[in-house]
């Protein structure tokens, strides 16, 4: 992550000082850690500890974040951005398309719609 960005999120974080204990393991390295392991689609376990610390704080953190709204403020702030220095178009049409199941693909009788009841002999 470059120092823009994280000059960007970084201060979205929440702060650590209240908390007792071991000391809080490097924001920034942590971040890079979370960001990783969603590029490469690796497990948690795969991340590599000599760059990014243990996996286990790098997956707490995450689950904080996410259940603390943390990740949405940092969302929201990205996109505030983004928009101020004119880096999102908004005239977008977005289409969904539907497909159709087989009808063998969808356990209903072809011709009543009812649902199959099989029995095994």
């Amino acid at each position: 992550m470059t120092d823009a960005q994280w000059a960007l999120i970084g201060p979205l974080l929440p702060s650590n000082a209240d908390r007792r204990g071991r000391p809080f393991e490097d924001d920034r390295r942590v971040v890079d850690g979370i960001i990783y392991r969603f590029r490469t689609s690796t497990p948690w376990r795969d991340v590599p500890r000599s760059e990014f610390g243990p996996w286990q704080t790098i997956w707490k953190r995450h689950r904080r974040y996410a259940s603390d709204g943390t990740w949405e403020r940092v969302l929201h702030a990205l996109l505030a951005h983004a928009d101020a220095v004119g880096l999102i178009d908004w005239d977008v049409s977005v289409d969904a398309t539907i497909a159709r199941a087989h009808q063998h693909a969808t356990n209903t009788m072809p011709s009543t719609g009812a649902v199959c009841r099989w029995r095994s002999l």
